[in-house]
């Protein structure tokens, strides 16, 4: 690969890894402990991410159990997962906590099949935004004559290639997560 694609090879690459990041937060009817990847805890003053202040792990299909470090945090771990986006409840025992998921009715798993078309989309965007930066580097090499007619011809269609390349993983990457969601 031409030096002068790789950074942007890394920013579209980057728009991908995104993308599988925001999927792993999104349910598909089992237990994924990704989902309190953005659940923050306040620990003695500093914000914290949940798996760093206690062991979560899941001993059944639609089960997560947290089990805090310091019994303590008990409440403060329920606060945030109320507090959170996710729409569970968590109940406890005075040592655990746990996150019992209901099965996903058909509605809520079409309606989480368009939120993944829409973050895909917002990617795909990215990816292209990514294109239209490199190929605004690129003519403005020319106009300096820093690379010649035929370069930017080429380093154009090699950044097309790019793209096109992106977009077909992220297309890819919605089929198996819409899939993953749907399947019952």
């Amino acid at each position: 690969m031409d030096a002068r694609l790789e950074q942007f090879d890394k920013k579209m690459s980057k728009a991908v890894e995104t993308l599988k990041e925001d999927y792993a937060t999104i349910r598909a009817g089992r237990a994924n402990p990704h989902v309190l990847d953005k659940i923050k805890v306040d620990y003695y003053g500093q914000m914290s991410s949940l798996q760093s202040v206690a062991n979560i792990s899941v001993p059944e299909a639609r089960i997560i159990q947290i089990q805090p470090w310091e019994s303590r945090l008990i409440k403060d771990i329920e606060k945030a997962i109320l507090n959170s986006d996710l729409g569970i409840n968590p109940s406890n025992d005075g040592k655990v906590i746990r996150l019992i998921f209901p099965e996903l009715t058909e509605e809520r798993r079409k309606e989480l099949v368009k939120d993944v078309k829409k973050k895909a989309e917002t990617a795909k965007v990215a990816v292209r935004n990514v294109r239209r930066d490199a190929n605004d580097t690129f003519k403005k090499q020319n106009k300096a004559s820093e690379i010649s007619e035929d370069e930017l011809k080429s380093l154009e269609d090699e950044v097309q290639k790019l793209t096109d390349k992106y977009v077909n993983e992220i297309d890819k990457v919605m089929e198996e997560k819409s899939k993953e969601i749907l399947t019952v």
